[in-house]
């Protein structure tokens, strides 16, 4: 059973964890941060050359020279800290003994780490814009690994707490997306600013009126084609999602015809602080519906034991109350496991999808970005049969 650790616990574990990487060349997050001198975000770093690059999720994690975790193969050869990145060459299937389902290793020039914990990332910078478009502000999405933040204003959310009280850099990962508010040239360099609150139109729930600027070479601008919607000739009634918490796994229909597969990470069926099985964290069984929408959303709850505090998760598609919702993970890569507090983990990719193709549909529009509709979402069947 994989131990809970608090997100406290993480940030410090975190910042422990770096340098311990002996190949310098893939150390592109090691740098020595200090607060009281950094006022503006750091450009973008020389990131991995290959196509697919992993990030490790977790801090204090494996390199090892066979795709195994047995100790009696004893095959650790190093220790990776969080954020550590990794030329990505494929996925093999390993030897993983402590019950835990996922058998896949990420295969490096340097070794062998888990999978579950290394996100796979793209580098694709963009060419940022020097003003808002047409004076308004926009919604964008990281398309690096990693970028750097300063924060101005109050400190607010826990999330930055913890980063500043274990001086672990703050950094806007693959996948997210956030409201930018404005723009700035720094030294040449166009620079985005990311308002977490975008004055309700962007987190509205839960988020801490905080802003953050970021290289915007690491953002690219969403557009009216990116949240279009998929298959609009079928008629609504007929698109359905099939969920089976027994294998992890999630389906789209058009009628009876599977249009869309992926696998997923639904709610525990144990307490993290106690490890008894219990529903508190269980993602719900049953006929549910699609009936609220939020591009990009603060998703804070739980406490010093066993919280969490992750603001900008992307594309969100509410199925149930309570706060359950499909959304993008970029903290993990166990796809195919429990792990979250009952939502249902995705990809960022594969959020996306279900985002642009299930009800209520979403425009870019003020105030259709998000949408509920309690009552006409796309029915969504989860289904559980072990527990």
């Amino acid at each position: 059973m994989r131990k809970y650790i608090s997100r406290r616990d993480f940030i410090k574990l975190a910042g422990l964890g770096f340098g311990a990487m002996a190949f310098t060349p893939l150390s592109a997050h090691d740098i020595d941060y200090r607060w009281d001198v950094f006022s503006q975000p750091r450009r973008l770093p020389q990131f991995p050359g290959s196509a697919i690059i992993g990030r490790v999720c977790e801090p204090d994690i494996d390199l090892r020279n066979r795709p195994t975790n047995d100790p009696i193969v004893n095959s650790s050869i190093a220790k990776l800290g969080a954020d550590h990145l990794l030329e990505w060459n494929r996925e093999v299937i390993g030897n993983v003994i402590g019950g835990l389902p996922n058998q896949r290793y990420v295969e490096t020039p340097q070794g062998y780490v888990y999978a579950s914990v290394v996100q796979p990332t793209k580098n694709l910078p963009n060419t940022p814009v020097t003003e808002l478009p047409n004076g308004q502000g926009f919604w964008a999405e990281v398309t690096v690994p990693y970028v750097e933040l300063a924060h101005e204003g109050t400190v607010a959310s826990p999330w930055l707490q913890d980063h500043i009280a274990y001086n672990f850099p703050p950094r806007l990962y693959y996948g997210q997306t956030v409201w930018i508010d404005q723009v700035r040239t720094s030294n040449g360099f166009p620079e985005y600013r990311w308002n977490e609150d975008a004055n309700g139109r962007g987190y509205g729930y839960g988020g801490y009126g905080e802003f953050y600027w970021a290289d915007g070479a690491g953002l690219k601008i969403i557009t009216d084609a990116d949240v279009a919607t998929i298959s609009p000739e079928v008629d609504p009634n007929e698109k359905t999602v099939s969920i089976d918490l027994d294998y992890q796994t999630m389906s789209c229909f058009e009628g009876a015809r599977e249009v869309f597969f992926c696998r997923i990470s639904s709610g525990k069926r144990y307490d993290p602080v106690t490890g008894q099985v219990t529903d508190t964290y269980a993602t719900p069984a049953g006929s549910l519906l699609t009936y609220w929408k939020i591009i990009s959303k603060n998703m804070t709850a739980g406490n010093e034991g066993a919280g969490y505090s992750t603001p900008a998760v992307p594309w969100c598609t509410f199925i149930a109350s309570g706060g359950v919702a499909v959304h993008g993970a970029f903290w993990h890569n166990a796809f195919g496991e429990r792990r979250s507090h009952g939502c249902v983990n995705v990809t960022p990719e594969d959020a996306k999808w279900i985002f642009r193709w299930t009800m209520p549909y979403v425009s870019l529009a003020a105030g259709e970005e998000r949408r509920e509709l309690p009552d006409h979402g796309t029915i969504v069947t989860s289904n559980e049969t072990q527990f």
